[in-house]
């Protein structure tokens, strides 16, 4: 049985790991276990007692408390705060019940005085290795309760130990960086106040122990991830008596939930997990979870796409774009997309954001045309939005200018010339759905990039009780407007883009199938950004380009194939490139294609890192061992220079595998290398097969 339960204690297995907790004599609801699965239930540790030494130093200072609520003399990190209509500001919390229900269990807590309820929410993804929690408010009373925190878990390594933490952070044009540093005592916090996931700080975690590192396939690792696309946080608390408890959810900053009279409220889930073999079998774990349970076209191999926006910007027009797709599908492309510059009045940044329909003047007959020719040349049509969005220079916005996020008093301010539409606002969302459902619905679209790009400023919302819901309501509004398009239009690829990676993470990707993680494309910063982006998620959803911005100096070989460890994608200006570069083009398009399913949907092992030196490597196993896509990188480093061997990993052990007209085993190959060589700026892409 996946979970066993006593009437005080409550232990939830996978496949290879344990999570427990249980009540105390003094009905304190305490974590025991988070690790590597134990032969028996006696085995996992019960709730401990302790009283406390004095006045200063209570029972909650040493306490790992599975769902710690703001009250009484507690002064770590709670995961719940609350204000009752009354005024009092803490919430008592005492066990009430608990239920299983299939892979689910429930534990009930009420407040000692007022009708609130918590209803802690565990659910065991048995195969994945991973625990995923939640948690549902709810207000049985008659009066306002407002939520002023609500995280959605807070999640305990265990105990006497000095943690590392490894998180992801950066910017705009540098994401997903990779960053450790050791806990010491006090409170680190990660967060985005961005309204989005944001460029600076993705919500995953990993510890590991700062005196025993793990690495990349060997030690202990404790992560957890947020799916959630709005407003976050993250706190690492080290305690004096080496504790370390993370808590994660919504964001508390500038933020309310009101819960009227018999209304409830769901957080976003956390999902959590433990492996004894580094931090790439976390990955995998994560991995293997999102390709299975999270996007909406799970195992479907993503098409070889072709983008205008560099050949063009915004000079759109149909004869230019039918030659670029005549060139594109004569390389291999299978999915023409056509960037910002195609709707009405569009020319510069500065207009016609919120006018969803074909410019009058660049394409008079409207999009079928293209999309026909586009379609007869074999290839699929995509189209990019930036829905959430409005120019002041639009239709929509003069005909609706409170429809954007503001404040009354203030200065609206236009980043990118643009404002940001309120989409926690009911007629909003029905507006935008019924206008791109008819977008969708009038032409052969099989592809969307969906971009967002600005952060949110003067977050005003006008005539609601609680404007500070905003952060939230926002977020859901979002998923509403996905959710109604992806049920109306099931067969349409959705890709999410912030600006290059503002909004990646797992709460998106139940809506989109893919990413684009940053507007980064030179290729030796994208190894580093695409290495910190595999912490989290699968090569299936990472988009990537190969460019000629900021990267025309680099061979086209290697720009291909640090594209073709995602899903590859062009973004050149074709015309320019001759004859030779187009028959390059299509023959590692033709490389690609033959080895995408390995890439797409096979185990990651991240060999050396970017991070680490000018040499790096990434290989891809195919879920049987069969096969495997190994890629090698090398950027700068003055000659002479002798590359150390590449490891390999995830073979099976005493199967063959041929590489050039060596033969050996995979175990062999793991410990014994391959040596390869490379000049600067060179790249090898390996298509490994068992004998």
């Amino acid at each position: 049985m996946p979970i066993l339960t006593t009437p005080t204690t409550w232990i939830l297995e996978t496949a290879n790991t344990a999570y427990a907790f249980g009540l105390n004599s003094q009905g304190f609801l305490l974590h025991t276990y988070w690790g590597q699965k134990l032969p028996r239930a006696e085995d996992y540790p019960l709730a401990s007692e302790f009283t406390g030494w004095s006045s200063f130093n209570g029972a909650t200072d040493v306490y790992t408390e599975e769902f710690p609520a703001y009250a009484g003399s507690k002064y770590t990190e709670p995961c719940l705060k609350t204000t009752f209509a009354d005024g009092v500001r803490d919430t008592v919390l005492v066990f009430d019940s608990s239920e299983v229900l299939d892979s689910e269990l429930r534990i009930v807590l009420r407040d000692s005085y007022y009708p609130l309820t918590i209803t802690l929410h565990y659910k065991i993804h048995v195969e994945y290795d991973l625990l995923e929690r939640f948690v549902t408010v709810q207000n049985s009373g008659d009066t306002p309760v407002t939520l002023e925190r609500l995280f959605s878990a807070q999640w305990h390594p265990p105990a006497h130990r000095q943690y590392r933490l490894s998180h992801l952070a950066g910017a705009w044009f540098k994401e997903t960086q990779m960053h450790r540093e050791v806990l010491d005592s006090g409170t680190k916090v990660l967060e985005s106040r961005r309204i989005t996931t944001s460029h600076q700080n993705n919500p995953w975690f990993a510890l590991d122990n700062a005196l025993q590192p793990a690495t990349e396939s060997t030690g202990e690792v404790w992560f957890g991830v947020l799916a959630w696309s709005g407003n976050w946080k993250l706190t690492a608390e080290s305690m004096i008596y080496q504790q370390t408890r993370v808590s994660i959810g919504l964001n508390d900053w500038d933020f309310a939930l009101r819960l009227e009279g018999g209304q409830s409220f769901t957080s976003p889930s956390s999902l959590g997990g433990y492996s004894s073999a580094g931090f790439g079998a976390a990955s995998r774990a994560l991995h293997h979870y999102v390709r299975e349970e999270v996007l909406p076209h799970k195992h479907q191999l993503r098409k070889v796409l072709y983008n205008s926006w560099e050949a063009t910007t915004f000079d759109v027009n149909e004869p230019d774009q039918v030659k670029l797709a005549e060139i594109a599908a004569e390389m291999g492309v299978e999915l023409f997309v056509l960037d910002d510059g195609w709707f009405h009045g569009r020319n510069l940044d500065n207009a016609a954001l919120g006018d969803w329909w074909a410019d009058e003047k660049k394409f008079p007959n409207g999009l079928n045309p293209l999309i026909e020719k586009v379609n007869a040349l074999g290839m699929d049509f995509g189209l990019w939005l930036e829905p959430e969005m409005v120019n002041a220079d639009s239709d929509l916005y003069r005909a609706h200018p409170d429809w954007v996020i503001h404040f009354p008093t203030r200065e609206r301010t236009e980043a990118r010339n643009q404002m940001i539409l309120n989409l926690a606002r009911g007629d909003v969302q029905d507006y935008l759905i019924d206008l791109l459902d008819k977008l969708l619905s009038q032409h052969n679209i099989a592809f969307i990039k969906w971009d967002m790009n600005r952060n949110v400023s003067e977050p005003g919302w006008q005539n609601v009780l609680e404007p500070k819901e905003i952060w939230v309501r926002y977020v859901e509004g979002v998923y509403r407007l996905w959710g109604t398009l992806r049920e109306r239009h099931p067969n349409v690829i959705w890709q999410s883009c912030s600006g290059g990676g503002g909004r990646a993470d797992l709460g998106i990707l139940h809506f989109a199938d893919q990413v684009w993680i940053s507007d980064m494309t030179e290729p030796t910063m994208r190894l580093r950004i695409q290495e910190g982006y595999s912490q989290i998620f699968p090569a299936n959803t990472m988009e990537a380009w190969v460019t000629d911005m900021g990267a025309k100096h680099l061979p086209l070989e290697f720009r291909f194939h640090v594209t073709m460890a995602g899903l590859l994608g062009i973004g050149a200006n074709l015309h320019h490139w001759n004859d030779q570069d187009r028959a390059l083009a299509k023959k590692l398009i033709l490389e690609y294609k033959a080895v995408r399913q390995i890439i797409q949907n096979g185990q990651q092992y991240r060999l050396r890192s970017a991070f680490e030196g000018f040499f790096s490597s990434v290989m891809y196993v195919s879920p049987d061992q069969s096969e495997a896509v190994l890629f090698a990188f090398r950027t700068h480093a003055p000659d002479p220079v002798l590359l150390p061997p590449i490891h390999l990993a995830g073979l099976a052990p005493t199967a063959l595998y041929k590489i050039g007209e060596t033969i050996r085993s995979g175990l062999a190959w793991q410990q014994i290398g391959l040596e390869i060589r490379l000049t600067d700026f060179s790249s090898l892409m390996l298509h490994i097969s068992r004998v």
